[in-house]
């Protein structure tokens, strides 16, 4: 009886954390272009890297935990975050920037719809109708968001492919970690990972970024700091931790109601657009990614 007690007073907390991570990450896309009127997208990013990086792991050292990545675990760590952070951050903000940021989510946060699809084009794991009627529906929303968006996407054709390209480096990634067989802590794996991240991205700021130093406005560098301590740190342990502890069929349904809400935010503080096309483009999305992440009864304990 007291296990139970226990086991649903976690799953409830978890359940929680969910909604947190649904609102703090959803309500983030409208920050991306008010992050970067006075700064690169490569200088953002390699701050903000950086930033949550190194204080996830000053937060490990604190609680006594060792910064210590077995030597076979390392290349799994660095091929996730390469794929996953570097891609999705790059990816994600300049889609947020050239094009209407609940738009860049909805496109981005396909990510289980295209988990689904490397694992059956690389992994070999058999396709179902499920899956079918899934690659259907979400095909049928990125139409409608094109068709929706066709002025926007046809001055800036690369926020669309950015915005795809970021859920699918967030799916090769996340893939690529659950493989990995990581026994580090998450706070010292993700830590790590935003870091390793912050490498790449950060040459690219010194080669492309703001060269000129100057002081950005009070503005610029509190929604900098936000989306650093916040979202990108709190936010991504948050997130791996919930991959580690619950089912995908709920974890899951956070990157199902992210895009719901970025886009809402977007009209209701950006004036983006959200007619009928958008809210059919993200019923159909909606729709997909549940199918994805809503298995049948026998397997909703799989991790």
């Amino acid at each position: 009886m007291r296990r139970n007690i226990v086991e649903t007073g976690l799953e409830k907390r978890l359940l929680w954390m969910v909604v947190v991570l649904t609102l703090v990450w959803g309500t983030n896309w409208t920050l991306f272009p008010l992050a970067v009127r006075e700064t690169s997208v490569w200088t953002f990013r390699a701050v903000s890297l950086v930033g949550s990086g190194a204080l996830l792991l000053f937060v490990a050292r604190l609680k006594g935990l060792s910064l210590h990545v077995p030597r076979r675990q390392r290349r799994g760590l660095v091929l996730a975050a390469l794929t996953y952070l570097v891609v999705w951050n790059v990816g994600s903000t300049f889609a947020a920037v050239l094009i209407p940021s609940g738009q860049a989510a909805v496109l981005g946060f396909t990510m289980p719809l295209w988990a689904t699809l490397i694992s059956w084009l690389f992994l070999g794991e058999k396709p179902s109708a499920r899956l079918w009627c899934s690659v259907l529906l979400a095909s049928c929303g990125v139409a409608l968001l094109a068709y929706a968006a066709r002025d926007a996407y046809a001055s800036a054709p690369l926020g669309f492919a950015l915005g795809l390209l970021a859920g699918i480096g967030w799916a090769g990634g996340t893939l690529i970690l659950k493989r990995a067989g990581l026994t580090v802590p998450p706070i010292v794996s993700t830590g790590w990972q935003l870091l390793i991240a912050a490498v790449p991205i950060s040459i690219a700021a010194l080669l492309l970024g703001t060269r000129e130093p100057f002081l950005p406005s009070p503005t610029t560098l509190l929604v900098v700091a936000y989306i650093t301590i916040v979202p990108m740190a709190l936010g991504n342990i948050t997130w791996f931790s919930l991959v580690d502890r619950l089912p995908a069929a709920v974890s899951g349904l956070s990157t199902v109601m992210v895009p719901m809400v970025a886009m809402a935010t977007g009209a209701a503080f950006r004036g983006e657009p959200l007619g009928p096309l958008e809210l059919a483009s993200m019923a159909c999305c909606g729709g997909a990614l549940l199918l994805v992440v809503l298995k049948p009864a026998r397997g909703a304990g799989a991790a």
